[in-house]
């Protein structure tokens, strides 16, 4: 789906940049937390009472509590594929664990979740899948792991996302994003049904552009393009890039933009097995 170079994510260093500031994203996820806020409105409008949760891309595990608190019978566990960013929520949860409870969060890729068939009634992604060069595997495996009649919750970055920085920084500079109806296709290749997309456009402001680059390096967000530029760069190239950003500001304030992209789907009953027969179903007369 997205084969281009403009679209490849090294994950090795999106893993590695999570590390690095594991310690300092919490005191940098502002958007994050405003994105989960939009998420669990969208919820009040869905009727579902799932006995387990999976927060994928959970990173230090700050959605659970909000997901606890409004599925309060469930059990919620969160998987993020950078080890460092768990570390918070494993500290949290040594109390329930000595009690012999499950453990709330597990280290995993998105693409190869270590949970068996049908194993969740819901799935949560939290701007997770625009760290994917194709977010078509991780879909499928959501499906995988997911109940049928469960559903899958997710937001992410569409294409009009950084559109300041990337005219002020060279190509390859700033990750490009997936548009939001080829998501809306992946979904239903990986065989969900019913898949509901929007969109909406959030406005940042920033008083500083220091402000704005350490927020980028805080979050573990700092560009991991395959073919990203390498190596330094002088000191008139740098200002001159500073200089393009700058002539953006308004009001004494610095925009960025980004287009939230939200959507859900659910997963259907089969229509054939794993041999590809098909699946006839036969329901009792009602008297």
């Amino acid at each position: 789906m997205a084969a281009s170079d403009d679209y490849r994510i090294d994950r090795g260093v999106v893993r590695r940049n999570g590390r690095r500031h594991a310690a300092a994203t919490a005191s940098h996820d502002a958007v994050v937390r405003e994105v989960a806020a939009r998420m669990d409105e969208r919820l009040d409008y869905i009727r579902l009472a799932p006995r387990r949760i999976l927060d994928l891309g959970c990173g230090t595990g700050a959605d659970r509590a909000r997901l606890q608190a409004r599925y309060r019978d469930s059990h919620v566990v969160g998987a993020d594929a950078c080890e460092a960013l768990l570390a918070p929520v494993r500290r949290r949860g040594l109390i329930g664990r000595l009690l012999g409870n499950r453990p709330p969060v597990v280290a995993a890729d998105a693409i190869a979740l270590p949970f068996p068939r049908s194993s969740f009634g819901m799935v949560w992604s939290n701007l997770m899948l625009q760290w994917l060069d194709d977010p078509a595997p991780a879909l499928a495996e959501v499906h995988r792991v997911l109940e049928t009649d469960g559903m899958v919750m997710f937001s992410t970055l569409g294409p009009d996302s950084l559109q300041e920085l990337r005219q002020a920084f060279p190509e390859h500079s700033v990750h490009r994003f997936i548009d939001m109806h080829d998501i809306g296709d992946a979904l239903l290749r990986a065989g969900f049904g019913d898949p509901v997309m929007d969109m909406q456009m959030l406005t940042v402001t920033y008083a500083e552009i220091d402000t704005l680059l350490a927020e980028l390096r805080g979050s573990g967000s700092a560009n991991a393009r395959t073919d990203r530029p390498r190596g330094l760069i002088g000191t008139r190239a740098w200002q001159a890039r500073l200089a393009r950003l700058e002539a953006g500001r308004h009001d004494a304030v610095l925009p960025i933009t980004l287009e939230l992209v939200f959507g859900h789907a659910w997963k259907q009953a089969p229509k054939a097995d794993e041999q590809g027969r098909p699946v006839i179903r036969f329901h009792p007369a009602k008297p």
